[in-house]
């Protein structure tokens, strides 16, 4: 069906918010005969009574009290979209959204670049995991792994990722030495609460039983926990190429095997449509692509 008229729905929103047709045509400044017009023929176009109507006084139908949540809801939504969207363009505050590992591991090594290079920009990094409500959250910019298909969003290609074991360099030749995938089954396999079926994929793509995940390990809540543990020899990882890059080049991991798992997904800089090219998103969106490439570990704008 199509939507009600949004006059109407104004009109029911402020009449039963504030139980009033007198006071929400005040709020609303209209007359308390338009108010009365508008719900008769929101009404009508529902096919539902939404209230009661007493000689001094109004009440809700039990239908009415079932919409009215979700049609405030609505107007919130709508509230807070056009507030971000009107000030967007003359804040210099700019808030990215990515996980706690990509911030930690590879984000924040980089961000300072650009704040050098746009001192009036001042970036702001949450951590979640959660897919962003840009309606609802105050952010401008997520960093987001998958495929790329969010309705409504405009998602840029940032950067593949491959799965790969790693350890610290100690591991290799400790007392039971780590040379080949099989001697996994005699290590500590440290595992994530977000990604539980990693190891059971890349065990399956090296041709070893799935069963070795499935002995006694650690387990952590985050990925660069788990990449930080196995910094500190309590086992073996599984790292995502862009989580683990610098400590490999800083010595602090080595990768003990030439196998890795190709993922059939990646990260992208996901923005709502309406707010995409906004100057300073899309100064960022653009940097934050060319950081990504290979041998740009430092990249900054031109």
């Amino acid at each position: 069906m199509l939507l009600p008229s949004l006059n109407g729905l104004r009109a029911f929103e402020a009449s039963a918010r504030l139980m009033s047709f007198t006071h929400a045509a005040a709020e609303l400044n209209v007359t308390q005969t338009a108010i009365s017009h508008q719900i008769r023929r929101l009404e009508e176009q529902i096919g539902i009574k939404l209230f009661i109507r007493h000689n001094r006084a109004l009440a809700l139908t039990r239908e009415a009290e079932d919409y009215l949540p979700s049609v405030r809801a609505a107007f919130e939504d709508l509230r807070r979209a056009t507030a971000r969207l009107l000030r967007s363009d003359h804040e210099g505050r700019l808030t990215v959204s990515t996980t706690a590992s990509l911030a930690t591991k590879w984000l924040v090594s980089r961000v300072a670049a650009f704040q050098d290079a746009n001192p009036g920009v001042e970036v702001r990094i949450t951590t979640s995991t959660h897919l962003v409500d840009f309606a609802r959250e105050e952010v401008d910019v997520a960093v987001r792994y998958g495929r790329g298909y969010w309705p409504g969003l405009r998602a840029v290609w940032l950067m593949a990722e491959s799965l790969f074991p790693v350890c610290a360099p100690g591991l290799l030749d400790g007392p039971v030495p780590l040379r080949r995938p099989a001697d996994l089954a005699h290590h500590t396999l440290l595992h994530t609460m977000v990604s539980r079926d990693d190891w059971r994929l890349w065990l399956t793509a090296a041709g070893l039983p799935h069963a070795i995940a499935a002995r006694r390990g650690l387990t952590f809540d985050q990925g660069f926990t788990a990449i930080q543990a196995a910094m500190e020899g309590l086992g073996v990882a599984l790292g995502r190429q862009s989580l683990v890059e610098a400590d490999i080049a800083a010595g602090r991991l080595v990768a003990p095997f030439d196998m890795e798992l190709p993922q059939g997904a990646g990260y992208y800089v996901v923005t709502p449509e309406a707010t995409a090219d906004v100057p300073k998103i899309a100064l960022f969106r653009d940097w934050l692509v060319a950081s990504a490439a290979p041998g740009a570990l430092m990249a900054t704008p031109g």
